[in-house]
């Protein structure tokens, strides 16, 4: 051999030992469809999660749109107890006339604003004669002839909406 064969051949070994050195290793078939089949149960699963979290969502949105609707009343219902606290004040400062139409007149007015407190799922709560439940009560005293633990006066009626506190009962409890 020359030494210009044998510069030939030194020189082609090196390149054709670098291109297979530098050529990615083609994977078998077998673990490309394992590859595949592992994509596709993770992206199944983020499809899974995010269909429960756009579900979640939903389900929270409608929650607070109904709260927000049944609870809109709040603010103006609040405004509203002191009406009908004022009517019962002049209900009983008017005493017992039978034959008094302006008593009448108060009377019919503070019924026809409990009808339509109720109407709006605004109830009176009236512990008089009950157990002291401090959930719905507010005691500001002591009654001394109400058996313990029990309602002697009602100062103030309470009121829930919706079966949410909107006030409590100022009440004086037996010790």
């Amino acid at each position: 051999m020359s030494s210009a064969d044998q510069a030939d051949t030194l020189h082609t070994q090196p390149d054709q030992t670098l291109a297979a050195e530098c050529a990615p290793e083609q994977p078998d078939t077998d673990t490309l469809h394992a590859q595949i089949i592992e994509l596709q149960a993770e992206i199944k699963n983020v499809q899974a999660r995010a269909a429960a979290d756009m579900y979640n969502f939903q389900k929270r949105m409608e929650r607070d749109t109904d709260n927000a609707k049944k609870y809109a009343l709040e603010k103006f219902a609040n405004s509203l107890l002191d009406v009908v606290d004022n009517l019962e004040r002049a209900i009983t400062a008017a005493g017992d006339d039978v034959n008094n139409a302006m008593l009448e007149g108060v009377k019919l007015t503070h019924k026809s604003m409990l009808s339509a407190l109720e109407k709006h799922q605004i109830v009176v709560v009236d512990p008089a004669g009950q157990t002291f439940n401090a959930d719905l009560h507010q005691a500001v005293g002591i009654a001394p002839d109400a058996p313990a633990n029990q309602v002697g006066v009602v100062l103030q009626k309470g009121y829930t909406l919706s079966g949410r506190l909107l006030r409590p009962a100022m009440v004086m409890v037996g010790q």
